[in-house]
């Protein structure tokens, strides 16, 4: 071993060390960002959903819904996609915007289902997410080929998905709503893994870690979303 091999040696011995002490940090930024999107998300639904003004425009034009997802579909894709070339300010402010247009398009569930069991589902969620994360937090068992299965099972229920919106087949609604919750359940563990992973890579605690958490913020809260939606599918008691 030469001599610069050995202090390189020690030079990622020392990084290993300081990512380890500063997870935990990054980790609760992880979630902080998260739950704090999930409020934005909760406070805004409610709000246009006991709004009669912007629910006539919302959802009395097919436009502002297309709209609306549109917008939704391109702040994922910018965030996703160009998070490092975006200050960390910029990043967080899109997420928080797009955590309000998740809530607008989510004002619908207040007017479909009571508020009771609204609040009801949110909890079984919570607690489901919350065992989910801290197994893929905590496990030694590498989840990637789990992943990987995962992410072929979500690809089809997005095609079952678009093909029941023509068939409006209620056995197949029941079907997706429970391999969804399949799905999101063990995708919430693999993602947390697959952070917590990502995370212990980074040269230091600076803005690319930052950065890194943001993005592993924006992935939970889809799955606590996702998860949520089919959860309410199925225990969701309707207003009718």
């Amino acid at each position: 071993m030469t001599q610069n091999d050995f202090f390189g040696t020690v030079s990622d011995r020392e990084r290993g060390l300081e990512m380890s002490a500063a997870l935990p940090v990054l980790m609760r930024k992880v979630y902080s960002w998260m739950t704090l999107a999930l409020v934005i998300t909760g406070f805004t639904a409610w709000g246009v959903a006991n709004s009669p003004a912007l629910l006539q425009v919302i959802y009395g034009s097919k436009f502002a819904l297309i709209a609306l997802v549109v917008a939704e579909l391109a702040l994922v894709w910018s965030i996703s996609g160009r998070i490092n070339k975006m200050q960390l300010s910029t990043a967080t402010l899109l997420f928080a915007l797009y955590s309000v247009l998740n809530g607008v398009t989510f004002a619908s569930i207040f007017l479909v289902y009571t508020a009771a069991s609204i609040a009801k589902v949110f909890f079984i969620t919570a607690g489901t997410f919350g065992a989910m994360a801290l197994v893929g937090y905590t496990t030694k068992r590498d989840l990637s080929k789990m992943g990987s299965i995962l992410f072929m099972a979500l690809i089809g229920l997005v095609i079952a998905s678009l093909v029941n919106i023509f068939t409006h087949s209620s056995v197949l609604t029941t079907i997706i709503s429970y391999v969804g919750v399949l799905i999101f359940v063990g995708l919430t563990a693999w993602d947390s893994q697959r952070i917590k992973e990502m995370l212990l890579m980074q040269e230091d605690a600076g803005e690319t870690a930052q950065k890194v958490a943001l993005l592993g913020a924006l992935t939970l809260y889809l799955d606590f979303v996702n998860l949520f939606i089919y959860l309410l599918r199925i225990f969701g008691n309707s207003r009718d």
